[in-house]
């Protein structure tokens, strides 16, 4: 049997999702934008209500839900605003390899680090000349004595500059190609541990994005993410899988945003002696933008169905990631069509959604990415 409907907590859950997203993200979305400014304080509130850390381990502090419940509230948040929803995924995304991969003792005490207060932890894996191509990172962590010294420099790195923790992905053994990866927990407070400037983006400037470097960080054996050398890169990946359905869902839910304020203004203005969306032309792109929105959720959906029911969803969260991306990009510059001349003004919400969209297509994985990772495995068992 199919079925869409949520169950009654999910709908509570969703409801107490748009409830904090309407009353705390909304009125607060322009501000953040127009002053880089980190929002902490909806954090704040979202971390008290139990909408954070959604899929960390009751064991360990957290609320124990699944990637389901995590959707629902994800496209909530970025139905509220984009770049909050990105600032306060932060956490969902970094502690994923934690979660899957490490040390009761690790979980114990960084997963419990988020869930005791509102505390972000970063994934800090991209480098200047290592994006999507993870391979060709240059980070090191060099064993020396019971530490490892670790160098290299990450970038473009979300919630850096707020982050208590990063997890960060440096080779032990770079003669192993991809198998001499390690990942490690390094402590924001570290020695050699510096932060570059915040940098000003494009769209959601709400999220704190810096490079990071790190110089001779000595980094305790500990702290090697289930305590083996050579399982970093499958730390890293395995995130994905639990990440994109979230990110799938961020977009879906700047789509449906604009979607709903480019309705709406076409209900409100007149040209030629009708309503907007009495011109046919408006009518279809309207009609287009719903059903790409209702397509990229139902992809959604179903990924994070089969990540719940421990059915290897990489294809899917890959369609679902890439779809669901290219629609925000597609849905919100139809929106700023709608508005005209006002949707180029950034006096109009579509305007910030338009900038908000364009990473959508960048981060965790390019569409590009998405493609070559949807072809790979479709040709797996040929």
């Amino acid at each position: 049997m199919v079925d869409f409907t949520l169950s009654e907590e999910q709908q509570m859950l969703q409801e107490l999702a748009h409830e904090f997203a309407t009353e705390n993200v909304r009125p607060m979305a322009e501000h953040w934008d127009e002053n880089s400014e980190f929002p902490m304080e909806a954090i704040q509130v979202a971390h008290e209500l139990g909408l954070m850390n959604l899929h960390i381990p009751e064991e360990y502090g957290g609320m124990g839900m699944g990637t389901m419940d995590e959707v629902v509230v994800q496209e909530e948040f970025a139905w509220g605003d984009p770049g909050f929803a990105t600032a306060a995924y932060s956490n969902g995304l970094t502690a994923a390899p934690i979660i899957t991969g490490g040390t009761e003792e690790q979980k114990a005490k960084y997963l419990g680090r988020l869930t005791e207060a509102p505390r972000i932890a970063a994934y800090a894996v991209t480098e200047p000349g290592a994006g999507s191509d993870v391979a060709s990172i240059q980070t090191t962590a060099v064993k020396d004595g019971d530490d490892y010294s670790l160098n290299g420099s990450k970038m473009w790195i979300t919630g850096a500059g707020k982050a208590d923790w990063f997890f960060v992905l440096a080779y032990t053994d770079k003669s192993a190609g991809y198998k001499g990866m390690s990942s490690f927990i390094v402590e924001a407070d570290w020695g050699g541990v510096t932060l570059g400037k915040k940098e000003t983006n494009m769209g959601q400037r709400a999220s704190d994005t810096r490079s990071i470097n790190f110089e001779d960080v000595r980094v305790p054996a500990a702290n090697l993410v289930g305590g083996v050398e050579g399982k970093g890169w499958f730390n890293a990946m395995a995130a994905f899988d639990l990440s994109r359905p979230n990110i799938a869902a961020h977009a879906t839910g700047i789509s449906r945003a604009a979607f709903e304020h480019a309705l709406q203004y076409s209900d409100e203005r007149e040209t030629f002696g009708k309503k907007l969306h009495q011109h046919q032309a408006i009518q279809f792109m309207l009609a287009d933008m719903k059903t790409k929105i209702e397509a990229s959720r139902a992809l959604t959906w179903k990924t994070a169905w089969e990540s719940d029911n421990g059915i290897r969803n990489t294809e899917s969260a890959a369609h679902a990631k890439r779809f669901a991306a290219d629609t925000a990009m597609e849905v919100t510059t139809d929106a700023v069509q709608i508005f005209g001349g006002y949707g180029y003004s950034e006096e109009y919400p579509v305007a910030r959604l338009m900038r908000a969209a364009k990473v959508m297509q960048i981060y965790e994985g390019s569409s590009q990415v998405q493609r070559m990772i949807i072809g790979r495995e479709i040709v797996r068992n040929l």
